[in-house]
């Protein structure tokens, strides 16, 4: 085989691969995720009466004390750049950071010093728009959002069952850890509120 003939061989097999993986696997694996899971095909999106509010994928920033707050984002939960402060365990920074961060979530969750502060709200996540936070760190944001909607003791108690009611298990029963959506929580919060 001379230099022409391979080079003419490796256009075309170029071509081949390029169709097949460029544009048949991609129609093929985008129709099979229309036909079998739309929802999550489509960015998993949340309506609210005929609106779209959000992803159940991306976090979203809640500041009102009415709401559950999300994890810190190194990003302020912008999806393009997405990302993590990418601090090592020995930045003074980071630890900065944990101090301010642990100190701003005791005093506007009205926490004593005793209660734990669940981890993932003193540190941003590696993608810096992690929409899930666990239960424990939605319970101890109960005090607060129970204040400033002014429930009464039965109120408060139906917002402890409907943390447990969002709830979502461990993947597979044993991957990862029981986690809440805070988007849609605070959607069924509103909700339960009206």
């Amino acid at each position: 085989m001379n230099a022409k003939e391979a080079i003419k061989n490796s256009i075309k097999i170029l071509l081949f691969f390029t169709v097949i993986t460029g544009i048949i696997y991609p129609v093929i694996i985008f129709g099979i995720g229309r036909m079998f899971f739309d929802d999550k095909a489509n960015g998993s999106m949340v309506k609210e009466s005929d609106r779209i509010v959000g992803s159940e994928l991306l976090g979203q920033k809640f500041i009102s004390r009415k709401y559950f707050w999300s994890r810190p984002s190194a990003i302020d939960y912008n999806p393009m750049p997405s990302g993590g402060s990418n601090l090592s365990l020995t930045s003074k920074a980071l630890v900065q950071q944990y101090k301010d961060n642990k100190a701003a979530f005791m005093k506007e969750n009205l926490l004593k010093d005793t209660v734990a502060v669940p981890s993932e709200m003193l540190f941003s996540s590696a993608s810096g728009v992690d929409p899930d936070i666990s239960r424990e760190a939605a319970y101890v944001q109960v005090k607060r959002i129970s204040e400033a909607r002014k429930f009464n003791s039965e109120q408060k108690q139906k917002l402890f069952n409907l943390i447990d009611s969002q709830t979502k298990s461990r993947q597979f029963g044993f991957l990862g850890e029981e986690v809440v959506n805070v988007l849609v929580l605070n959607i069924k919060l509103d909700e339960m509120s009206k």
